[in-house]
C-alpha cells in the first residue's frame, strides 16, 4: 500500500507499469432524471426544476457524440426513484486488466447519500453481465467512496489520483492500493462546489490535465503539477461552468459544456478538437459530460 501526500513521496511515474486506455462507454437512459433533493451546492436552486424534455435531448446529443468519436457505447435503462442513476461515473471505479484480476474489474462505490445507495445493486449486476470482476469495500471500514467521481487514473501509467473530503475517504484508497499495488496520490478537496475530483481535475494526456487550483490545498496543487507537468490551470468562472467535468476519451477530442473560451483556446493550442455538448439541465445537479458516462475496460 502506498498513499502519496507530498511531491517528495511521488515515485518515478515513467517507471510505473503502463495501462491501456479504457475501451468502452456506459451510459444510463435519463427517463427518471430530476433534481429531487440537495446533496451538493449546485442542486439547491433547482429542486423539481429540470426541463425533462430538454434533458433528454441533451443526453441524446451526448450519446451521439460518443458513438461518433469514441469506443463502443452501451446503454442501461434508468431506474425508478433513482434520479441520479444517470451519472454513471459515480457508482464504480473501473480497474485496468491485471491489477485487481486477470481481466477487467471494478471496485463498487459506497455512496455517501442514502438516496443514492440503491444505485449500486443494478449497476453491479450490469457490470457483472459485461464480464467484470467486482470487488466490494467493507462499509464498516470505508465510510464513503464514489468511483470515478473521485478516482482518476493516469492516462498511461498505473497511478491513481484520489479525491478525499466531501464524498470519498482515505480508507477507500488504502484498500484499493493494497488490492492493486498501485500508488494513490491523495488530493484533499477544499471547496464544497467541487465536491468530486472530476469537477476540478480532468486528465488530457500523460503530460497535461485541466485543474482548478482553488479546489485544492497548496500541496494538492503541487502534486497535480508534478504528475502533469504541462497542467492547465483554469479560471474560477470556467471551473464553476464545469469545464473540468469535460472528458477526453481518446487524446484527440474534448467533450465539454460550452462557455469556457480561455480553456478551450489552451486545449486547441495543444491540438485538441473541442466538441461542445450543452448539458445545462445536468449542471443543475452539479454534473456534466464526465459524470454522465463510465469509461471502462472490457
Amino acid at each position: 500500500m502506498q498513499l502519496i501526500r507530498t511531491v517528495a513521496e511521488l515515485p518515478d511515474i515513467e517507471a510505473l507499469p503502463r495501462i491501456p486506455r479504457p475501451n468502452r462507454i456506459l451510459l444510463v437512459e435519463p427517463e427518471f432524471y430530476d433534481v429531487e433533493y440537495v446533496i451538493n451546492p449546485h442542486m439547491a436552486a433547482y429542486v423539481e426544476g429540470v426541463d425533462r424534455l430538454l434533458a433528454r435531448q441533451q443526453w441524446l446529443s451526448l450519446r451521439r457524440a460518443y458513438e461518433t468519436l469514441s469506443d463502443p457505447v452501451e446503454v442501461l435503462p434508468g431506474e425508478p426513484f433513482l434520479p441520479d442513476f444517470v451519472f454513471t461515473a459515480n457508482q464504480a471505479l473501473p480497474v485496468p486488466p491485471g491489477l485487481l484480476a486477470e481481466g477487467p474489474s471494478a471496485v463498487l462505490s459506497i455512496m455517501k447519500s442514502s438516496r443514492r445507495q440503491p444505485e449500486i445493486r443494478p449497476y453491479a449486476a450490469a457490470l457483472e453481465e459485461r464480464g467484470l470482476h467486482l470487488e466490494r469495500l467493507d462499509p464498516y471500514v470505508v465510510r464513503a467512496f464514489e468511483g470515478t467521481g473521485d478516482g482518476s487514473w493516469h492516462p498511461e501509467r498505473a497511478l491513481l489520483l484520489g479525491g478525499v473530503g466531501p464524498r470519498s475517504t482515505t480508507a477507500a484508497y488504502e484498500r484499493i492500493s493494497a488490492w492493486t499495488g498501485v500508488p494513490v496520490v491523495l488530493l484533499e478537496l477544499t471547496d464544497p462546489r467541487f465536491y468530486h475530483l472530476d469537477t476540478c481535475l480532468s486528465p488530457i494526456d500523460s503530460q497535461c490535465a485541466l485543474y482548478y487550483p482553488g479546489a485544492f490545498t497548496d500541496e494538492g496543487v503541487a502534486l497535480i503539477e508534478a504528475v502533469y507537468p504541462e497542467a492547465i490551470a483554469v479560471q474560477e468562472a470556467e471551473a464553476v461552468n464545469m469545464v473540468c467535468n469535460g472528458h477526453c476519451p481518446d487524446g484527440q477530442h474534448f467533450l465539454v459544456h460550452p462557455g469556457c473560451p480561455s480553456t478551450f483556446a489552451a486545449l486547441e493550442a495543444r491540438g485538441l478538437e473541442i466538441v461542445l455538448l450543452d448539458t445545462s439541465e445536468y449542471l443543475k445537479s452539479g454534473g456534466s459530460v464526465f459524470c454522465m458516462k463510465l469509461h471502462y475496460w472490457s
